[in-house]
């Protein structure tokens, strides 16, 4: 299918996405940007090119996904910046799923950078710029009307446990340390809850196995050297050893 041929008009555009309607009510076009944002948009960014490796990242992860048995919203890749999805209402719920101490959870508790951590940590934020996106409870996500059912709260951290399972065992195979990462999922019109948004080095933290390179958007947000050539490092050990 062709992008040009499917999309019919822009519904938003976020810091590292455009999402597009389709002649098809069912499905949107999601296109990944080459803008950089760090610290919440304060620090900003372009990388010619970086939306196609998040591009091509995300859609082979979410096929990965997919054959272990996590139902997400990728449908096809349409070209080098565009892939298309199911139409999902987005749950307001930033998911961040941590092996290793490091970045904002560091700061917050006084944990040791770079601790690995006793167990996998999952936490919820709520999905408001305005708000820098605060850190919430179960009982916050009711008080704020995102749910009140404490099932849709479990399968998200169940789920959220089972995809770290599959990639961090994905990439160690790879020679990359998988420290942390963000999940969005999203509802369908039954109710069912599937995983949505990406996975790509702007949502993840990648660590070289043995030298702890970081090879992600700490690059861009520590001012250590080339994003492109880390996300490329990225996508080239993503493809390794592929059967």
């Amino acid at each position: 299918m062709n992008f040009k041929d499917l999309v019919k008009e822009q519904l938003y555009e976020g810091k590292g996405k455009k999402i597009f309607s389709t002649t098809n009510p069912d499905l949107i076009i999601a296109e990944f940007k080459d803008d950089l944002t760090a610290f919440n948009a304060q620090k900003k960014g372009n990388e010619d090119g970086k939306g196609a490796l998040n591009c091509q990242i995300t859609s082979l992860l979410f096929e990965l996904l997919e054959k272990n048995g996590i139902q997400t919203h990728f449908k096809e890749c349409l070209d080098s910046n565009h892939i298309l999805c199911q139409k999902v209402e987005i749950i307001p719920i930033e998911v961040v799923v941590r092996n290793v101490a490091t970045g904002s959870l560091s700061k917050r508790l006084g944990i040791q950078d770079g601790l690995e951590l006793p167990f996998v940590l999952v936490e919820f934020y709520y999905k408001n710029d305005t708000l820098n996106d605060p850190i919430i409870t179960d009982e916050h996500c009711k008080i704020l009307g995102i749910t009140q059912n404490q099932d849709d709260l479990e399968f998200l951290k169940t789920q959220a446990r089972k995809i770290n399972s599959i990639l961090k065992d994905f990439f160690i195979a790879r020679k990359l340390r998988l420290i942390d990462f963000k999940l969005e999922f999203g509802k369908l019109n039954d109710g069912s809850i599937i995983l949505a948004d990406e996975i790509s080095p702007d949502s993840c933290r990648f660590w070289d196995k043995d030298s702890d390179q970081k090879l992600d958007k700490d690059v861009f947000r520590q001012d250590l050297g080339n994003v492109k050539v880390a996300y490329e490092e990225v996508l080239k050990r993503i493809l390794s050893q592929q059967n």
